[in-house]
């Protein structure tokens, strides 16, 4: 009899009953699973969020439109930069601008500050950027805040130099302009403030060490010409780079023009005062330029203005600053033709060539002096009249029409107002003078402003971004 082999009953399954706090922790743990990392992460997982202004400085004025604005790069790793905000949290003078003041705009890893003044004067703005995870980050803006202007809603302002001293539309809503304490060229938009968009500096390709001490430009096609002030420095001393006169060529238009440094002529200074002595010195030329003589002077010798006669590609006016003619008060304001402008320019150093010049046109000014002359191809000009010796608003400054013609005398258009800082140094172009709402862009030269209440001069503030010079459009036949 075979055995039958016996059976073990089969093993008994047995459940462990977790207590509820355990199963709590495995549900818990099957949801977070299936959230986003940047979820898990918690608010160990989060870094320390970093916030970076494009600058630390920024300039406003009172009662502004639409005042330069500052852009602020923020980022938080484990992070969407969408969930995070900026704002101010501080100021150290609520007189010239407080936290409720200051206006971000924008999403994501780019947003825009701009600020809102109350008064002059400077103030330090803490801006914070709040990230997840309860952490944040900060960093300073240091604002300054000129005074309210008049024509406050026809302002803008030029940031980076205060001294502009000429300028030439380039298209596109764009002009060019040049700093009389600098030897670079500055691309700004013509409608708004802020800083230029693109920059030359021409020193090197032009061969100086100094300041040209541009004071003219003028513009015929694609060439612009510029010219320095020809007069010695403030200090009665002769500077060859200040007897420059060159050109640029102009490519492109608006945001995306360049600029070729093209020729120079260095000699049309001397050419000047030859050709005076050789009429009788009937213009005081020789003694204008004379070691020791200063040239902001009534009999001194200042260049200030520079455009083409009508029609003309090559014969140039020469507006002088100084002297008047005769140099008393009263006296009227100079022009010489430059017969061969062109040529001058393309010489780049030819010692066989020289300036040749039509008979001196006098202008009825007023009393006052040319700052500025522009043409438009309808053969009209605008010059901007000031004081010989003002440097900034302390004398009168007056804008003219006039026809280009000699013998013919100009007619006044506008009283320039005196009241805010800056003198009036640049008219940017011509409309069509007959046009009803014609408007005329006009420029300051502000270095010798002091615009923000504590006695610096704006030429020697130290950040170029609260250096500014103003300008404003003003109706022509209102």
């Amino acid at each position: 009899m075979v055995p039958v082999p016996s059976h073990a009953a089969p093993p008994r399954r047995t459940r462990r009953v977790l207590p509820a706090a355990a199963l709590a922790l495995v549900a818990g743990a099957v949801t977070l699973s299936a959230l986003p990392g940047s979820a898990m992460a918690g608010s160990t997982g989060y870094g320390t969020p970093t916030i970076k202004l494009a600058t630390s400085y920024l300039s406003g004025a009172v009662g502004a439109t639409g005042d330069p604005t500052v852009t602020v790069k923020i980022a938080q790793s484990g992070a969407d930069t969408g969930a995070l905000t900026v704002s101010a949290t501080a100021t150290t003078h609520g007189s010239v601008a407080r936290a409720g003041d200051v206006t971000v705009t924008g999403t994501g890893a780019t947003r825009e500050v701009a600020v809102r003044a109350r008064g002059k004067g400077y103030t330090d703005l803490t801006l914070e950027v709040t990230g997840l995870g309860g952490k944040s980050a900060t960093t300073t803006l240091r604002y300054a805040a000129s005074g309210a202007v008049r024509n406050a809603a026809d302002t803008r302002y030029l940031t980076g130099s205060s001294d502009s001293s000429a300028a030439v539309d380039v298209g596109g809503g764009y002009m060019v302009v040049a700093d009389d304490e600098s030897n670079v060229l500055r691309l700004y938009r013509r409608d708004a403030s802020g800083a230029p968009v693109r920059t030359w500096d021409v020193s090197s390709d032009l061969d100086v060490d100094k300041e040209i001490d541009i004071e003219g430009a003028a513009r015929v096609g694609d060439t612009v010409y510029w010219t320095g002030s020809l007069g010695n420095n403030k200090d009665g001393e002769p500077k060859e780079d200040r007897f420059t006169l060159f050109t640029t060529t102009v490519s492109g238009s608006g945001a995306d023009t360049d600029l070729q440094v093209g020729g120079s002529y260095q000699g049309l200074r001397d050419d000047l005062v030859d050709w005076d002595k050789a009429n009788g010195d009937r213009l005081g030329f020789a003694k204008g330029t004379a070691d020791g003589q200063v040239p902001k002077r009534i009999d001194g010798f200042n260049v200030e203005g520079l455009e083409f006669a009508p029609g003309s590609g090559s014969t140039a006016y020469i507006g002088f600053r100084a002297p008047l003619v005769p140099p008393a008060d009263g006296g009227k304001a100079l022009l010489v033709p430059v017969t061969n402008a062109d040529e001058l320019a393309r010489s780049v150093g030819d010692k066989d060539t020289h300036a040749t010049f039509g008979d001196p046109i006098t202008l009825d000014l007023g009393g006052l002096s040319v700052r500025d002359i522009r043409r438009n191809d309808k053969g009209q000009y605008l010059i901007v009249a000031g004081s010989w010796a003002a440097e900034d608003n302390s004398a009168p400054y007056a804008l003219y029409s006039w026809d280009g013609v000699a013998g013919h005398q100009p007619v006044k258009r506008l009283d320039l107002p005196t009241a805010d800082p800056g003198g009036w140094e640049i008219v940017v172009d011509v409309p069509d003078l007959a046009a009803p709402g014609a408007r005329a862009q006009v420029i300051t030269d502000g270095g010798s402003a002091d615009l923000y209440g504590d006695g610096t001069e704006a030429k020697d503030l130290e950040h170029e971004e609260w250096k500014k010079s103003r300008s404003v459009t003003f109706p022509l036949n209102p």
